[in-house]
């Protein structure tokens, strides 16, 4: 199929990028680029078909100390208010339901490994591929529930795992997108967070990652193929 539309993903380091996503992506007619936090003018970015706001090491209340992300709540705020195509993963969830009012602060543990989900009554119908399946958390904040979006899923220690806005908005607290294809980036990138987390290693997260990332991908491409559908 060739692209007849544009997904821009604000990307906030090189390795967390759409992964197993581009493929279902490109298939449903997207081409796809990427602006770079840091480098790109993201004030400037001009209206897309498929806004996606990816992960980073970075809090999104951090403005003050990475006025980029200011630049990302306006773009944010303002394709939610018009009711138009937005995906957010990881920080770029929490981005969204700050954009939408919610607070986001540090949760009660930090939640880096592969385990599955507890879908809602909801959850069970838009993730129904994830369904029992271990997917990858890499994170230490989480998020209010925005006024009118609806909780998805929730794992022990994080009660929004996901969200969706009507049916043009969809947030991931975790990584579906994750694939073991460059995987060992995260490892290297995220080095000195691993070393500070009680109970998390390369090691571990190489074999977990080896175990479980196929089966994941697989079923989050089907998830955002579904999701492509409907837009």
């Amino acid at each position: 199929m060739s692209a007849t539309k544009t997904v821009l993903a604000i990307r906030h380091v090189a390795f967390e990028n759409l992964g197993a996503f581009e493929a279902p992506l490109a298939e449903a007619g997207y081409r796809i680029d990427y602006a770079d936090a840091g480098l790109a003018d993201i004030a400037a970015l001009q209206q897309v078909d498929l806004l996606a706001v990816l992960g980073g090491p970075i809090g999104a209340y951090e403005d003050d100390l990475y006025p980029v992300l200011k630049d990302e709540l306006a773009i944010i705020a303002a394709r939610l208010d018009k009711g138009l195509p937005t995906l957010g993963i990881c920080l770029g969830a929490q981005l969204m339901a700050r954009a939408l009012g919610a607070r986001v602060y540090p949760g009660r543990a930090k939640e880096i490994g592969w385990k599955p989900l507890t879908l809602t009554t909801d959850g069970a119908d838009v993730l129904a591929p994830l369904k029992g399946l271990p997917v990858l958390h890499w994170h230490g904040d989480t998020f209010d529930l925005p006024d009118g979006a609806i909780n998805l899923a929730s794992t022990d220690v994080c009660d929004h795992q996901a969200f969706k806005l009507g049916s043009l908005g969809l947030a991931f607290q975790f990584h579906p997108e994750a694939h073991e294809a460059g995987f060992e980036q995260w490892l290297i990138g995220h080095a000195c967070e691993i070393v500070a987390t009680p109970g998390v290693t390369v090691p571990i997260l190489r074999a977990d990652t080896k175990r479980f990332a196929a089966a994941a991908s697989k079923a989050g491409q089907a998830v955002i193929r579904r999701w492509l559908e409907q837009l």
